[in-house]
């Protein structure tokens, strides 16, 4: 089990299993919500327990994404599929989460490089 808030408490939740490994999203989107690259890993979406009151923002025609109100931590992004990505940062105890690679490399922004040797993706594959 993992546990994690936004920076106030207002908002906290419990996975009840496993966590995926966490992958680096450099999109413009997910620059724009976080003010950088954002660190997301997911767990089925059945597992994941909120307490507080998440603000949902619809950010496309596919996806919402989760904020605290009161504090302005972004915690959650919710599109397709049978998962919850969380917010890798907002873990109360990352220990054990990996980064494994990177996907929206050509949405990145110019102020950075992405310099560790993890698989670099121009766009999000899987989809």
């Amino acid at each position: 089990m993992s546990t994690g808030s936004c920076l106030c408490g207002a908002v906290s939740y419990l996975v009840r299993g496993p966590l995926f490994p966490v992958v680096a999203c450099h999109c413009t989107q997910c620059r724009k919500s976080s003010g950088h690259f954002a660190a997301l890993t997911s767990a089925a979406r059945e597992l994941v327990l909120i307490s507080g009151e998440v603000t949902w923002y619809p950010s496309s025609e596919i996806a919402n994404r989760g904020f605290c109100a009161t504090c302005g931590s972004s915690l959650f992004w919710d599109g397709p599929g049978p998962d919850l990505s969380i917010h890798a940062g907002t873990l109360d105890d990352s220990e054990d989460a990996e980064l494994i690679g990177h996907i929206f490399c050509a949405e990145k922004g110019a102020y950075y490089e992405i310099t560790d040797d993890l698989p670099c993706l121009e766009y999000n594959e899987a989809e």
